[in-house]
């Protein structure tokens, strides 16, 4: 009988996600007890069959542009499957969009720290739901350049009902937000931005008419779009449906059929006269977002680090059980050794972007800290969600064909493993962030340096020696920014591995990411360093 199953894998669901992660248990050590007994709550959910059912259906019936009614009225409108709405509404119920700006006493200090907790577990279950619960949380940033505006706006925003209905923003009960930046001619160069800002009367809005080429969660209630004004590049703040309930002239051209990241819409649209109001200084558009687009990148680093963890344990879990050649998979030297490396990284990628949410904690307060946050965002932003698709497709080759089905999360996860580098600026990008900062701001880094430096302990003085030198290098050659990037993002997760006390495991990290060892694929350490110990260590057999 070939409907006789055997030496295939169970799946992961029943279990805890929070529980079955020793390192995120221990970012989380000082979080009081009402947090960690929600995020235990969470990691039960995300591996619930429900769940899991939920994140599938919202990628596999994805979203459709309805751009007009049946007798031919123009309505611009994208619907979803109910199993987006489902997870949109819980992530909001846990205030994944606004926790960062309420006044909840159990996060008092910890305020990123935590909303990165929970935005790691979430984004192992599903990401592209996420995408209108991290522009909504960032959004309150920029707002904040206008006080009045975001007086008006932040309320609405942070009231943890998720309200999916086409009704002007006053008359719901909750709001998300978007923003709308890149046009065709342009990409991440904003500055050739098109779309036009005209005064309309002395009212002190504007209308809004050009395009956006992406713009994602199109059913977002406001957006926060560039434009042209007198002054230069602007940014406004521009609602989807006006105060008597009619369109606010977006015209959604249609939705990008995107390689992942499929359950949640990308749109091209364009304005008609949109009525947006000024946020931020005539002129200071650039500025004014760029105080949102620190946010999404941290987002960025998060949820590549959570489709990592997400597909290694898929990894773990199925070469756990199934045996080839008489034995399982995981008791096999050379897979140990490949499960290991990659648990290498995506523990230092994990503990390196809560890194970074630390210091967004503390930057008020902590010159370090302060440091931290602006010159490593671009450095982190950088190195984690750049080795999260090779890190992923070694994780499906742990699977065999199993892992490279639809039906398997695998891939999905891999699918979604590239839009986090692309977005919120590409890889470039953030390079030639990390030159501007050292050109601009050289003290920023000598503080990050001094932190890395006592971190890391008696490796600390080479690792630095090599950092200045690359540093001296990139001040005069543009091209070697991804170098010193890179080597940045190391030596910050080496030595954020070792303030945790990971002990063996920042060891290997250390001797086989920072000894300038060349290696182009996983399974490269060697007998030194203990592969069972480290696996059995980060992803505890249950």
């Amino acid at each position: 009988m070939t409907d006789e199953v055997s030496n295939q894998s169970q799946p992961l669901t029943g279990g805890n996600a929070w529980r079955s992660d020793p390192l995120l248990i221990q970012l989380a050590e000082r979080f009081s007890e009402p947090v960690r007994k929600d995020l235990d709550g969470l990691g039960r959910f995300v591996l619930t069959q429900e769940a899991q059912d939920l994140a599938r259906l919202a990628n596999t019936d994805t979203p459709v542009l309805r751009t007009h009614d049946r007798q031919g009225r123009r309505i611009d409108l994208v619907e979803y499957h109910p199993a987006y709405h489902a997870l949109l509404r819980r992530s909001v119920a846990i205030g994944l969009h606004s926790s960062v700006w309420e006044n909840g006493e159990a996060e008092i200090g910890r305020r990123h720290q935590v909303r990165a907790a929970r935005f790691y577990l979430t984004a192992q279950l599903e990401t592209g739901h996420l995408c209108p619960i991290t522009m909504t949380s960032a959004s309150l940033a920029a707002l904040m350049a206008n006080p009045k505006i975001f007086r008006e706006w932040a309320p609405r925003v942070t009231t943890r009902k998720y309200d999916q209905s086409q009704k002007p923003p006053v008359e719901k009960a909750g709001l998300t937000l978007g923003m709308g930046m890149t046009e065709k001619q342009g990409g991440t160069d904003v500055r050739t931005n098109t779309t036009k800002a005209e005064r309309a009367g002395s009212s002190g809005f504007y209308r809004i008419s050009g395009h956006k080429w992406f713009m994602s969660a199109p059913m977002s209630d406001a957006f926060l779009v560039l434009a042209q004004a007198a002054e230069g590049l602007s940014c406004f703040l521009v609602p989807r449906i006006l105060g008597d309930g009619s369109g606010n002239g977006f015209r959604f051209q249609r939705l990008k059929d995107k390689l992942g990241n499929r359950s949640n819409a990308s749109s091209e649209v364009e304005f008609d006269g949109a009525i947006g109001e000024m946020v931020g200084e005539p002129g200071a558009g650039l500025k004014t977002i760029m105080d949102m687009v620190t946010l999404t990148r941290l987002d960025c680093a998060v949820a590549s680090a959570a489709v990592m963890r997400a597909g290694l344990a898929e990894a773990v879990n199925h070469t756990r059980q199934r045996k080839v050649f008489g034995s399982n998979l995981v008791d096999q030297p050379l897979m140990q050794r490949v499960l290991a490396d990659m648990a290498l990284d995506v523990a230092a990628a994990t503990a390196l972007s809560f890194r970074l949410a630390r210091s967004f904690d503390d930057a008020a307060g902590d010159r370090g800290e302060a440091a931290f946050a602006r010159a490593m965002t671009p450095v982190v932003k950088y190195w984690v969600c750049k080795i999260a698709p090779a890190l992923l497709y070694e994780a499906m080759e742990c699977l065999g064909g199993n892992g490279y089905v639809e039906e398997a999360p695998l891939a999905r996860y891999y699918r979604e493993a590239p839009v986090n580098a692309i977005w919120e600026g590409s890889g470039n990008v953030m390079a030639l962030d990390v030159l501007r900062v050292l050109s601009r701001a050289p003290a920023l880094f000598e503080d990050v340096l001094a932190g890395i430096d006592r971190d890391l302990g008696a490796s600390g003085r080479g690792t630095i020696g090599v950092l200045k030198a690359a540093m001296q290098v990139a001040a005069t050659d543009e091209g070697s920014a991804r170098l010193l990037t890179e080597q940045l993002a190391l030596a910050a997760a080496a030595a954020e591995l070792r303030r945790l006390g990971a002990g063996r495991i920042a060891d290997a990290f250390v001797e086989t990411r920072l000894a300038g060892q060349w290696r182009t694929t996983y399974g490269m350490i060697d007998a030194r360093h203990d592969a069972r110990m480290i696996l059995d260590t980060l992803y505890p057999a249950s």
